[in-house]
């Protein structure tokens, strides 16, 4: 996370110390992300006084007058219309964090070259729709959203949204969508406006109404017992024991990991090839399951017998 001001905001934040420059991304990152904040949220983060959380506050309100509005009932501050970020995100950085529940919003800088590298990924959907999204989920109210599909092209749609979820390929939000009355997944970097509604979302809006979601599959792998010479190896790398991992996945997701993996899903571990390191070993747990089209190997029809 690097400031965003150019100005004379800039000077005054250089010369706070690390330790409140670090509470007034906290309160950034809180307007973002969930629309508002107060003192008790500071005090409870920090382990500091109301006073010093106040000072923080009143900080914050001097270098950034436009972000946030005062209620006095609520003794809350809200996120202002004219919002606009006293610190800028790096979106890869802060989608993980939100993705491991970490809320300070502070990206300390480490000027130790580490030997450490990734492949590359896909593009990262823009952090401000994240936002509108991830206030909404909070505050349990839908969205309005402009959205490209592949078979539809770009228009509007109504969704309630419950999770944002990273699949292991991309981001996508899952939620309830109004137009095919279904729960359904949404790829993030296809949305490209955002609107909170006012109204209260129904009963079948409800994320306990998704029923894929909430049904937890077990599945059990195992090294893949023709394309795998050495499954002690294999064992190893994904922390087996006795030859086996067990885990248990929602079943909205099992597809995705299973397609991650190049878990072999046939009946009796057809696949031929060194991907294939990996066989599902009780695929008679995926019954039932939805987007299991992208599960190497997997055929629903062969349940149904």
């Amino acid at each position: 996370m690097s400031f965003i001001r150019e100005t004379k905001e800039t000077e005054n934040i250089d010369n706070l110390s690390f330790a409140q420059k670090q509470r007034l991304s906290f309160i950034d990152f809180s307007l973002m992300f969930k629309g508002s904040v107060n003192r008790k949220e500071l005090t409870a983060k920090f382990e500091m006084g109301m006073a010093n959380a106040t000072r923080d506050l009143a900080v914050y309100k001097e270098l950034a007058p436009n972000n946030i509005d005062f209620d006095q009932k609520e003794r809350t501050y809200f996120q202002a219309k004219t919002f606009k970020p006293l610190f800028s995100y790096d979106a890869r950085q802060t989608m993980a964090k939100l993705s491991n529940k970490i809320s300070d919003g502070f990206d300390g800088v480490l000027e130790i070259p580490f030997p450490v590298d990734a492949p590359y990924q896909l593009n990262v959907p823009d952090i401000f729709i994240v936002a509108k999204i991830v206030q909404a989920i909070l505050k349990q109210k839908p969205i309005s959203i402009i959205y490209t599909s592949l078979s539809s092209g770009s228009k509007a749609r109504e969704i309630v949204p419950h999770t944002i979820v990273d699949n292991g390929l991309r981001w996508h939000v899952r939620g309830f969508d109004r137009n095919s009355k279904s729960f359904r997944d949404f790829v993030l970097t296809r949305v490209t406006k955002v609107t909170i509604k006012a109204d209260t979302p129904s009963a079948e809006e409800n994320k306990l109404e998704d029923h894929q979601w909430m049904r937890m599959m077990p599945l059990q792998l195992v090294p893949h017992p023709n394309n795998v010479q050495h499954p002690t190896a294999i064992a190893l790398d994904y922390g087996m024991t006795d030859g086996q991992l067990d885990i248990t996945i929602r079943a909205a997701m099992a597809g995705y990991l299973l397609r991650r993996w190049n878990v072999d899903c046939t009946a009796d571990a057809e696949l031929v090839g060194a991907e294939y390191q990996l066989w599902l070993k009780n695929r008679k747990a995926l019954f039932g399951a939805e987007n299991l089209t992208i599960a190497p190997g997997y055929v629903p029809e062969l349940e149904e017998l």
